[in-house]
């Protein structure tokens, strides 16, 4: 549902709000080898959530990427899907089609606009801070 660059730009942001929850600033190498994903990938996606304000970055030799903690439970799934993908996700057919709406629907419009709905709900309402306390107490991962 999400494309590759959104799921690491996700699982990254977790991880750096659960290091900045301990006060700890993360390289880009911890985090590529921490969400599996190939460093400049992750350079790239790291870049697109500093530009968008979701995470910060810092250069030199005590830098790496960190969030204000006490901004960690303002920020929502959905910002970060957001910065990474846009707004596809919430307007695209289910099916791809480029013309695709409720007068002229696809075969999946109807039960897909119901899926796509939920979905901003619950990306709009879920906050970095309760993903990132999950993993921070063990109870989710971010990798097998």
């Amino acid at each position: 549902m999400f494309s590759k660059a959104c799921e690491y730009g996700i699982k990254a942001t977790i991880y750096i709000a659960v290091k900045s929850m301990h006060q700890e600033r993360v390289s880009l190498k911890e985090i590529a080898e921490e969400v599996n994903s190939p460093v400049a990938f992750t350079a790239k996606i790291l870049q697109l959530l500093a530009k968008s304000g979701i995470i910060d970055s810092h250069k030199g030799p005590t830098g790496g990427f960190q969030i204000d903690e006490s901004r960690i439970d303002n920020i929502k799934l959905h910002d970060i899907v957001h910065a990474i993908d846009g707004d596809n996700i919430f307007n695209g057919c289910g099916l791809g089609l480029k013309q695709c709406d409720a007068s002229q629907p696809c075969p999946v419009h109807h039960k897909f606009v119901v899926i796509r709905d939920n979905l901003k709900i619950m990306l709009q309402n879920t906050s970095l801070y309760e993903l990132a306390i999950g993993l921070d107490i063990g109870l989710t991962h971010l990798k097998r």
